[in-house]
């Protein structure tokens, strides 16, 4: 007999070899018709899977981020197993679950797949759940995994096969489709109920523009047609708010081929929202003892050999920019904290000196495969809103706290208010790709977890998910249609601190080792506007619209007033332009409420007469009528209430 823990912390006794599967029908039969796969000591397992010594075992469903997990990366290796029916000759790559639905990225040869036969996938994709195929999971030697592929001329496997070691390669087998893979997966095939195939798109293979381009299927499935119909209705609202689309009709960036694939233009009126969100950071920081500073664009190779961000992300960075001086190398900035460390090295520091908080909205480059560029979140230039703090082991837990009440103030202001954060932790088990002393690891790591504690903010703990450098907390915000983006993060480091030499003198009058913590609420400029866009449906809050009123003259002898109603507004900071075009009022106001303007002010004989304005409020309509000053301490009070508590 062995001993089963669960999360309530009960136990219950089971002969050794019992299932997940069977877990849950002991439970009761319902739980066992929704699970769809096992956690087993912080592993999740194939509900198949035996268990043979004592465990803590949980049991996910398709809500869990682990059960969705299992059941599209089995919807995965359904798909492929339909290829494969469908196009014998089809060699596979790769084909992971995602954050919504499954890819597979395969080889048809000369086939060039179209949009219009992904139907007949699905359909076979449907033919094949019906047979409910078992889902068989087996060890492989890795001589026998390389004969096995090899035969089927399924040369990208054994490239995969050749990496890996002996006593960690299984297969999952589901009628005649067999493909390696770590797991987990479902029972069996029947469990999935609605199928969609989403899109087609190009892949090179392992990610190397120098390797084939693959064809990579995008879908996702549920295990009931509701579900899918309602995530397929999301996503018809995802593409009205897709901020590519929304970022044209405002006019707030663009790109420009000439300029170069991935690098956006700022246009006047994004350029606005965007200074505004940095004054914003800006304002609060400062709050917080913060010490703005600009970096160059660009440095030396050795600065990015020392920090170790040359070997580790060279090869996503820019090509090295050579001077007329012999051996003289440059990189395109891939990071600013290097920079932020030669700063902290410019004089003596002193435990008197510490926390240093240096903040900078320094603009970085990465040369992402044009294949991943998409708008604003993923591009090659970008600014992080960065910023670095120097402080004391001692101070980690405070420091903590600090970062996480500015991000709090700006998902507040934002209106970001449903979020989670997920604490990454040292491996229980391997510590040796981890740097530093256990000590200083076992302070930042209860740090971290008691300022969650004290803030009172939920957080989900995942242990190997840890940077080589330090442990690190990162808040994953859900938009208003329930879509995840990992916003901030704060990391420790005591990886540069090494590096650069870094030191401080204690109150023992003995040089110590600062820790560093890298800090940024918004991630980037580029990737947050992108965020905020979908999520507000270029709604903004009214103190970031680029245009906050419009003035609709009701026909030509009216512009003059107009001009002259819209020049006091700016000139009082009310963000006011004029709609002066040959048409009728009631499309102007369509047209007005379509570009997202909060305020349409309308002018007519009466308003000149009575100098003016006849107030409508985006989506509330008739807000009667008022002067100009009464208008601007109106909207100046409506933002002042919003800013007040930041």
């Amino acid at each position: 007999m062995i001993k089963i823990t669960f999360p309530d912390n009960s136990v219950r006794e089971y002969e050794s070899g019992v299932t997940g599967l069977q877990i849950a029908e002991s439970i009761s039969q319902r739980l066992a018709q929704e699970v769809v796969a096992a956690g087993v000591n912080g592993e999740t397992w194939d509900l198949s899977r035996p268990v043979t010594s004592d465990s803590a075992v949980k049991l996910y469903k398709f809500d869990d981020p682990e059960g969705k997990h299992a059941y599209w990366h089995s919807s995965a290796h359904l798909m492929a197993e339909a290829l494969q029916e469908l196009y014998p000759n089809v060699k596979f790559g790769i084909g992971p679950a995602i954050e919504n639905g499954f890819y597979y990225d395969v080889d048809l040869g000369d086939i060039q797949l179209k949009e219009s036969d992904l139907l007949a996938i699905e359909a076979k994709m449907m033919e094949l759940t019906a047979q409910k195929e078992p889902i068989v999971r087996a060890d492989i030697s890795k001589n026998d995994a390389l004969t096995l592929f090899g035969q089927r001329g399924e040369k990208y496997k054994t490239e995969l096969i050749s990496e890996l070691t002996d006593g960690t390669i299984t297969l999952y087998t589901q009628g005649n489709f067999t493909d390696l893979c770590r797991g987990p997966h479902l029972t069996n095939t029947g469990e999935i109920k609605a199928v969609k195939l989403l899109s087609i798109a190009g892949a090179y293979w392992r990610g190397d523009e120098t390797r084939k381009m693959l064809t990579r299927i995008y879908g996702i499935t549920f295990p009931k047609k509701k579900m899918l119909d309602e995530y397929l209705l999301l996503l018809e609202e995802a593409k009205k708010r897709d901020h590519r689309k929304i970022g044209r009709e405002l006019e707030l960036f663009m790109f420009s081929e000439m300029v170069g694939k991935g690098l956006p233009i700022w246009l006047p009126r994004g350029t606005q929202l965007r200074w505004r969100l940095e004054n914003f950071l800006k304002k609060i920081q400062k709050r917080f003892d913060y010490e703005q500073v600009i970096t160059p664009h660009i440095g030396n190779k050795q600065l990015y050999l020392t920090s170790g961000h040359w070997a580790k992300y060279g090869k996503d960075s820019f090509r090295p920019i050579t001077t007329p001086e012999e051996g003289e190398e440059y990189l395109l900035k891939p990071m600013n904290c290097p920079h932020h460390c030669e700063i902290y090295k410019f004089k003596p520091r002193s435990y008197k000196d510490l926390p240093l908080r240096l903040a900078e909205f320094g603009t970085v480059y990465r040369y992402e495969q044009s294949g991943e560029l998409h708008g604003l979140t993923r591009v090659r230039s970008f600014t992080q809103d960065d910023a670095h703090i120097f402080c004391r082991p001692d101070q980690i837990k405070e420091e903590f706290c600090k970062v996480m009440d500015i991000i709090f103030i700006i998902f507040k202001a934002l209106n970001f208010e449903n979020f989670e954060a997920q604490i990454s932790l040292r491996d229980k088990e391997n510590r040796e790709k981890y740097i530093g002393l256990d000590e200083n690891w076992e302070k930042a790591e209860n740090a971290i977890i008691e300022a969650c504690a004290e803030k009172g903010l939920p957080a989900r703990v995942e242990y190997g998910e840890a940077a080589f450098y330090g442990p690190k907390l990162d808040f994953m915000v859900k938009d208003a249609l329930g879509r995840r983006w990992q916003l901030g993060t704060i990391q420790v480091d005591y990886n540069l601190p090494e590096r650069f030499g870094l030191e401080f003198t204690g109150e023992d009058n003995q040089k110590h080792r600062p820790v560093m913590l890298h800090r940024a609420p918004f991630g980037s400029m580029e990737r947050f506007v992108a965020v905020l866009i979908e999520h507000t449906a270029g709604k903004f809050p009214l103190w970031l619209m680029p245009d906050q009123a419009v003035v609709l003259p009701i026909s030509e002898r009216f512009n003059d007033y107009a001009y002259e109603t819209a020049k006091a507004l700016n000139a009082q900071g009310v963000r006011t332009i004029v709609d002066d075009r040959d048409e009728k009022i009631g499309r102007k106001i369509r047209d007005n409420e379509l570009k997202r303007i909060p305020y349409l002010l309308i002018v007519g004989e009466k308003e000149v007469e009575n100098q003016y304005v006849a107030v409508r409020r985006q989506g509330e309509g008739d807000k009667g009528a008022m002067s100009v000053s009464d208008f601007v301490q109106k909207i100046n009070a409506e933002i002042e209430k919003i800013l007040a508590a930041y």
